[in-house]
Parts: C-alpha cells; structure tokens; sequence
C-alpha cells in the first residue's frame, strides 16, 4: 500500500521542514513554505534496464561528446561552440525576454540541417506556437511540437519519435504523476528535470529546460536544477532597451562568463557580432562623467561606457546608486577617492550606470568607474579617445588585470588611441598604433586623464 507522507518545503531555495514556519532557515526568506504530499510506496527498488561496465579512460569513446553548432554564433558560444548530445541546458530569465524567441529559432535552424526536433510546450497551445513561429518567419518541416504537462507523457512520446534534441517550456509547468503536489512547487520541478535528465542521458538526446524567474532573480528551484543540469545560461536586459545578453553561468563542455549579445526585432532575436561599436553608438563626446572601460567577458573584450553623476545632495544621507555595476564595489571606490584624492563627497549624490543594460562583474572597470567619477565632480570631460583598463585597490594601488593584450586590440579595432593601463602590465607586447600610459596608483592616473 501506498503511504502518504505531508511536508514543507521552501520554494526558493528547497529546504524541507515537517512544519510551517515563516522564515526559512537556510536562505533566509520569509514565507516561501508550501505543503507538498509525498506518496512514498512500498515496493522493491527497480533495477535500471541497462547497467553500466567499469571501463578504462582510454576505451570510452569520445565522438559523442562533440558540439553540434545551431547555426547562431552568439548563442553557440554561450554554450562552447554548440550543443552535445545527451547533455541538458537550463535557460533562465524574465517573462518575455526572448527565452522561447531564441529556441525557436535555434530549432528552426537544426530542422533546416535535417536534425529532428521536438518542441514541447506546457504554457501554449499549438495555434498559439505556430503564430508565434509565423510571425518570425520560421517554416522548418522538421520542428515538431508537443502541448503536454506530464513528464511521464512526454519521455514515452520522444521515445516513440526518437528526436536529436527536446525543448521543454517551462520546467516550472511540467509534474510526474509520482508526486502529488502542484506543478511548480519544489518538489516537482526536481523530479520532473531528473526524469528528463536520465532519459536525456540514457538517449543521447539533448534537452534544454526554460525556468522562469522569480521576483528576486532567481530560477525557481536553482540550489536543484543548477546542480543537475550541464549548462545554465542567463538572459540579462533591461525592458527599455532592445539589447539581451545570454551569460553563461556553468558549462560542463566550455568555459564560463562567455556571453552572447542580441538585439530583440520584430522577427525575432538578431545576433550583434560587434557589441562594442552598438554599446559606444551614441557616447557623448565631450560630456563630464562619461568613461570608456574595457571589460573581458569570457573571451570576448567589450567595450562599455561608464556613466557618473556626481550632484549635491538636498538629504542628510545622500545616494549612491549603481546601475550595472556592484553597488558594494562603487561605495569602496568611492571611499578610495575621498582618502588618496581628497575629495569631499560626503554631502553628494553619486549615479553610475553603465549604458546599454549590459552588466560589468569583474574588478578591471575600477579605474573608470573611478575616472568617470572624478570627471563628474570637478566637471572636466576625459578624452574620448580614452579608454581605462585597472583594478584598484584599498590603498589606492592599480593592480594589473588579465587580458590586457585582447582588451587593447579591441580598443584599436574601435578607434580608440590612448589606454591607460596598470603599470605592472606594460611588460605585455601592444599594437604600435595605440599609445599605451602605465599608471601605478590612482593619483598618477588622473593626472594623466
């Protein structure tokens, strides 16, 4: 007989309790507990219908861990130059960002290679799909779809049809009869991805999940889908902005913080192979706070603007704001510059942005975060042919960055013709065209801008 067995569990971050309580205790969140029924049944455990043999490392064969490209560049580099058989993908990011826009097309472009393809939808009908694929001009023969919550349902159909690669949207729609609670809760989202997960595994199809975010940013159920997934890309964008950036967040076949830059269209997501001359279109050329930075996201050198406004403050507590860049970071750059430069910032307002929406998490935009602070407050333009590469540290020390060599080749190939770069990096070989300056503390720098 079966037994039922009742509990809570926390929908953010999927720690179990025999009780409601408010808040949990492993994130920290309040009121995420839902009630989950678990049907435990007391049966023998089922052998697996295929057992595994121990094999030395050099008798595995390793063609079928080979990428597959899709045909779109920026999205097979955020996955390592495309997709393997048999692995499984997590694409996350907030309603309406271009998560199905972009899988559709993927798809679109593996049927045209004769690659079979099954789209499975729990959140839209078929009519609804095929208008949806109309209107970006997508009419590949191959691209099957599938209407289906239950995951029990769709693992028999895709071994019927036997398909190369399987989309489900969204894992948070999906529920195994094993359970019975709700779809969405954490329960079901972890066991309806392990199902799919083994049958992925145990096919050499490849699967990518949809996960929706939550009012935080987060994946439902990321401390369980991220650890059981292959790979985990991000969809970054602001809604007033056509531009989206796809971040790689874990990859099992690649390198990771390898992003992909795309403009959402009429028709669909369009590739931006020069993000740089996109983000740094509409600069203002002699405009105070205004700072060129080159960031190094993954293998793929951008360069951004850095945007500061330094204002006098009507409150006695006055704002530091950062849009695009840690919050934290600029408090401490900020402090730096009220230490070593001696400037009074206290009553000031301080907003940093970097424009496009694009986010900057490494430590190399320091220096020009710093510049374009500093330019702001005593409102003196820096140089438009400038561009500012450096860490700064608490004493104010410009410690050296990696990727200096690519960062300065991209600063070149955009026009640009001065850097100002740590010291300690000068020993790399620069192209002749650009004229490098080494600076070896934040004094020394802006006296150079």
């Amino acid at each position: 007989m079966a037994k039922n067995k009742t509990i809570f569990a926390c929908q953010s971050c999927g720690a179990k309790s025999p009780r409601w309580v408010g808040r949990c205790s492993e994130c920290g969140d309040w009121n995420t507990y839902a009630e989950e029924v678990l049907e435990i049944e007391a049966k023998r455990a089922l052998i697996s219908e295929t057992t595994a043999e121990i094999k030395r490392l050099d008798e595995i064969d390793g063609t079928s861990g080979f990428h597959i490209p899709t045909g779109i560049e920026e999205f097979d580099r955020t996955l390592g130059s495309g997709y393997i058989p048999g692995g499984v993908t997590l694409i996350g990011g907030d309603p309406g960002i271009g998560k199905s826009t972009i899988i559709m097309q993927a798809l679109a472009n593996l049927a045209l290679k004769n690659t079979s393809c099954l789209y499975i939808s729990g959140e839209e009908s078929a009519s609804q799909i095929k208008l949806r694929a109309d209107r970006m001009g997508i009419t590949a023969s191959g691209f099957s779809v599938f209407t289906e919550n239950c995951v029990e349902k769709i693992i028999e159909q895709t071994k019927k049809l036997k398909p190369s690669v399987i989309v489900i949207d969204s894992i948070q729609t999906m529920y195994t009869n094993d359970l019975a609670s709700a779809p969405g809760s954490i329960g079901q989202v972890r066991e309806s991805a392990g199902k799919i997960l083994s049958h992925a595994k145990l096919s050499g199809t490849a699967a990518f999940l949809i996960g929706h975010v939550t009012k935080d940013g987060s994946i439902a159920g990321p401390k369980v889908l991220e650890h059981m997934v292959d790979t985990v890309l991000y969809f970054e964008g602001e809604r007033g902005h056509s531009f989206r950036i796809l971040r790689t967040i874990k990859n099992r076949f690649g390198s990771t913080n390898e992003i992909g830059v795309f403009e959402m269209t009429g028709k669909g997501l369009m590739e931006v192979p020069n993000p740089s001359g996109i983000f740094l279109a509409e600069r203002p050329k002699a405009a105070a706070g205004s700072a060129v930075v080159a960031s190094l996201e993954g293998s793929r050198p951008v360069l951004l603007e850095v945007q500061a406004l330094v204002s006098s403050s009507g409150f006695g507590n006055p704002r530091r704001t950062a849009i695009g860049v840690d919050a934290g970071r600029v408090a401490l750059l900020v402090a730096v510059l009220e230490k070593i430069e001696g400037l009074q910032l206290k009553g000031q307002d301080i907003f940093v942005n970097v424009a496009g929406g694009i986010k900057i998490n490494e430590p190399a935009a320091d220096l020009g975060v710093i510049a374009a602070i500093n330019s702001s407050f005593r409102n003196s333009p820096i140089d438009h042919e400038t561009v500012v590469i450096g860490e700064v540290g608490l004493a104010g020390e410009i410690r050296a960055v990696m990727g200096i060599e690519t960062r300065i080749k991209e600063a070149q190939k955009m026009g640009f013709r001065r850097a100002i770069v740590p010291k300690s990096n000068l020993k790399t070989k620069f192209p002749s065209k650009l004229e490098i300056f080494g600076a070896s503390s934040v004094e020394e720098c802006l006296k150079m801008i």
